[in-house]
């Protein structure tokens, strides 16, 4: 069976006119789990509207294996209007509407398949909660069970853990293991020292992509790439940070 999801074939994108990313291929799989890392600038969310199409590129192709439906997406919650008057449930439910399971379920599987969901992520008490209400780390649960509340094969998250709790955090990455086992994840992170022990390949973005098969990657080797991170030991526990650089 191709397990084969999304191919980039030498893509080159940007905005009007200007490039953010050259020659750019990656091929996504089933059951990959791949961290992004890169610089700000460095064409990470181009990456990813590129991917979702909602962009369409200067020049290159994307072939898509899988519907664009089958892919769930977390965007950085700074995205979010978090003042739209619209309640924990509401949200999570317009991401069934969109899915793949749209018109499948009937109200009552509906409802119990959003409370699944919910517990899933812990926050089945604030489902009535209007979104304004909600601390960063319950708003980053409420849009992760949006995204996947679809039963999505490709899940592609954007920074998630911007603004969240530390508790959410250390189960935001066990909820994203646990789903791995069904489902690929795309996870564009600056933390790649918390992320490196779950995810299982490294794409470095700096206007050009270069794929790193491994979840272990030295600082040798991201000069090779030109991804000017900086890997520093504290601890037991790698943490890498971004250098500054020139475009």
């Amino acid at each position: 069976m191709n397990n084969l999801q999304i191919e980039l074939k030498q893509v080159t994108a940007g905005y009007q006119g200007h490039t953010v990313l050259e020659d750019v291929s990656l091929s996504i799989r089933h059951q990959d789990f791949i961290g992004v890392i890169g610089p700000n600038g460095g064409g990470k969310t181009t990456l990813l509207r590129v991917l979702l199409g909602l962009i369409k590129p200067f020049s290159g192709t994307v072939h898509y294996h899988i519907s664009r439906k089958e892919i769930g997406y977390l965007p950085q919650i700074s995205q979010f209007d978090d003042q739209f008057p619209i309640t924990v449930h509401e949200v999570v439910h317009s991401g069934l509407l969109t899915g793949i399971r749209s018109g499948v379920l009937k109200h009552r599987s509906c409802n119990a398949r959003i409370e699944e969901i919910l517990d899933s992520v812990g926050i089945r008490a604030l489902q009535n909660r209007s979104i304004g209400e909600l601390s960063g780390g319950e708003l980053q649960r409420t849009m992760l069970a949006r995204a996947i509340i679809s039963s999505p094969r490709l899940l592609v998250l954007d920074e998630p853990n911007t603004y969240v709790d530390n508790k959410f955090e250390i189960e935001l990455y066990a909820i994203l293991k646990e789903l791995n086992k069904t489902l690929s994840i795309l996870l564009v992170s600056h933390d790649i020292g918390t992320i490196s022990p779950y995810i299982k390949s490294i794409a470095c973005v700096n206007r050009r992509l270069h794929y790193h098969p491994s979840n272990e990657i030295s600082e040798e080797q991201l000069k090779v790439y030109n991804c000017p991170i900086e890997i520093i030991s504290h601890g037991q526990i790698p943490h890498r940070i971004i250098k500054e650089h020139q475009q």
